[in-house]
This record gives C-alpha cells, sequence and structure tokens, in this order.
C-alpha cells in the first residue's frame, strides 16, 4: 500500500529533482553569469576611471590658451577709463 502522506511527496519530488539534475553542471552553470559579471564591472570601474582622468585633464586647465601678461604699462586709454568710473 501506497501511503497518501502529503508530507512524503515533497521529499520524493525533491529526491527526483536532485537525480535529474547534477549539481556540478549547477556549479557550471552559475560560474559563467558570475564570470560576466564580473567582467562588465571591470569594464565600468575601467571606464570611470578613464572618465575621470580626462575631466580632470579639462578641469586642469592644460587645455586653455597661455595669456601674453607682460609688465609694461596699459594702454593711455583704458587708464582713463578707469579714472573716470
Amino acid at each position: 500500500m501506497e501511503s497518501s502522506d502529503p508530507k512524503s511527496r515533497p521529499i520524493e519530488s525533491q529526491t527526483r529533482l536532485n537525480s535529474l539534475i547534477d549539481p556540478e553542471i549547477l556549479v557550471g552553470l552559475a560560474v559563467v553569469p558570475i564570470l560576466i559579471g564580473m567582467v562588465g564591472v571591470r569594464a565600468i570601474v575601467d571606464g570611470l576611471q578613464e572618465l575621470g582622468s580626462l575631466s580632470e585633464e579639462i578641469f586642469r586647465g592644460d587645455r586653455l590658451p597661455v595669456l601674453d601678461v607682460s609688465n609694461s604699462q596699459p594702454p593711455e586709454g583704458s587708464l582713463r577709463q578707469t579714472q573716470n568710473n
């Protein structure tokens, strides 16, 4: 006689499922997404570091034009404008 105990049915189905799928296969299938995620995170980190370096170059002012600042007297017209204001 078969037992009609509902508690034994989930255990039986679980053991059948475990016998159908080998745990080594499950581990092998789980490794691929993890490796892809690690490579993706590494690419994102490298991209953000490159973006940070580029923005640092912009704000540092390397690409700004060099201004010609001389110690000579300003033109006469500019001196009069400052005195009138």
